[in-house]
């Protein structure tokens, strides 16, 4: 993981060369929730025709797995979007995060589980990406302060390579992302989950809670 390398730059340079060219490219984007998707969408929305890939068997509870959904529908239908965004729904496949993830249970979060769940997530997208003929696909994932924008892009560069696709490099957190994506979650009053969705990470969360 090349901690040296600036991605919020590499996707600006990607963008200028896409409009110089005039082009208007697809793009699968992975997406973990509404929340961290909306300024995602509100930036690129602008240079790609984008259909946001909902797969998150991370996500333990069946009713906040639906509930999220729910909230990523919501905030499609309302936003402003210079091109089309489109929406598909993967399988909500939870045994598949717990496969996954056998044995790191007790791994703190940001760690090698949580890169496992990367990996999981992001390869889906990869497939999809392929099969479907899109021309980039990438994941808001690099948007929150809390994950790992160097893995993720180390993880889906490698798969990238894999299944023959284009990856879009990212850090969305950059240039006030983050700080937008809590902005734009008020205005479309969305709801704003306090932990990432597995239950290893709500069991942290409500540790915090009591100890604070």
């Amino acid at each position: 993981m090349d901690q040296k390398r600036n991605y919020q730059k590499e996707l600006e340079k990607k963008l200028k060369t896409l409009t110089e060219q005039a082009c208007v490219p697809s793009l699968l984007l992975h997406s973990c929730c509404a929340p961290c998707s909306s300024y995602v969408l509100e930036y690129l929305s602008q240079y790609f025709k984008i259909t946001v890939f909902y797969y998150n068997p991370n996500i333990t509870q069946a009713e906040e797995y639906q509930k999220r959904v729910r909230e990523q529908k919501h905030l499609i239908s309302r936003m402003p979007f210079k091109y089309p965004v489109d929406f598909l729904e993967g399988n909500y496949e939870p045994e598949r995060f717990f496969a996954a993830v056998k044995g790191m249970e007790q791994v703190l979060e940001g760690g090698e589980r949580c890169f496992a769940c990367y990996r999981l997530r992001l390869e889906e997208a990869a497939i999809v990406c392929r099969e479907k003929g899109f021309d980039f696909f990438t994941t808001t994932l690099t948007i929150s302060p809390l994950k790992n924008a160097g893995k993720l892009n180390e993880i889906g560069e490698a798969l990238a390579a894999e299944y023959q696709v284009s990856f879009l490099n990212s850090d969305f957190k950059k240039k006030n992302g983050y700080k937008r994506s809590v902005e734009l979650s008020g205005e479309y009053d969305l709801y704003r989950q306090d932990y990432c969705g597995c239950i290893f990470s709500r069991q942290e969360r409500m540790r915090q809670d009591k100890k604070g």
